[in-house]
């Protein structure tokens, strides 16, 4: 590991599993969340915001633009399962359910079954306040990608303290 790995402050963990990002280009878990961003099936051009909170598994589903998605009416849409099923391939089930609190039945976890499990609960469908930060990281992301590889710092990058003080 280079030194400049070892001085960064946010660890990066490799997928437990390769993912296509087509579907799912988006997934983290942050702010008490499970969220990403999901392609819709139907226009290309049309993209949903899904989250599912963590213990409660409140969760909420609209397009990038905060219309409602039609299949999130008191369950979980494709899209929420589908986010389900990229995040546990991006981190691994068990991370996955130990993130969101949810109690599984012995045997090998997976997306299925962790949306199985929250369903049974009979969760309330949350605010689509996260939708507008959710969606601002992931078009943050992108501009990332468009980048040309480079070693040099990042003027937006340039908040982070020196590796070495100066005296």
């Amino acid at each position: 590991m280079s030194d400049w790995e070892r001085s960064s402050t946010a660890r990066v963990t490799a997928p437990a599993w390769p993912r296509k990002l087509a579907k799912v280009p988006f997934v983290e878990l942050a702010d008490g969340r499970l969220q990403g961003v999901v392609s819709s099936g139907s226009d290309i051009e049309r993209v949903y915001v899904s989250s599912v909170a963590a213990g409660t598994y409140a969760f909420a589903c609209s397009t990038n633009n905060n219309r409602p998605c039609g299949g999130a009416r008191g369950m979980f849409c494709n899209h929420i399962r589908a986010l389900i099923n990229e995040a546990v391939l991006q981190y691994g089930a068990e991370r996955v359910a130990r993130y969101l609190r949810v109690e599984l039945a012995d045997g090998e976890p997976s997306g299925q079954t962790i949306a199985h499990a929250m369903d049974t609960t009979r969760p309330a469908q949350g605010d689509t306040k996260a939708a507008a930060p959710v969606f601002s990281r992931f078009l943050r992301h992108l501009a990332y990608l468009e980048l040309a590889p480079t070693t040099a710092p990042l003027p937006e990058m340039q908040w982070f303290p020196p590796t070495r003080a100066v005296a």
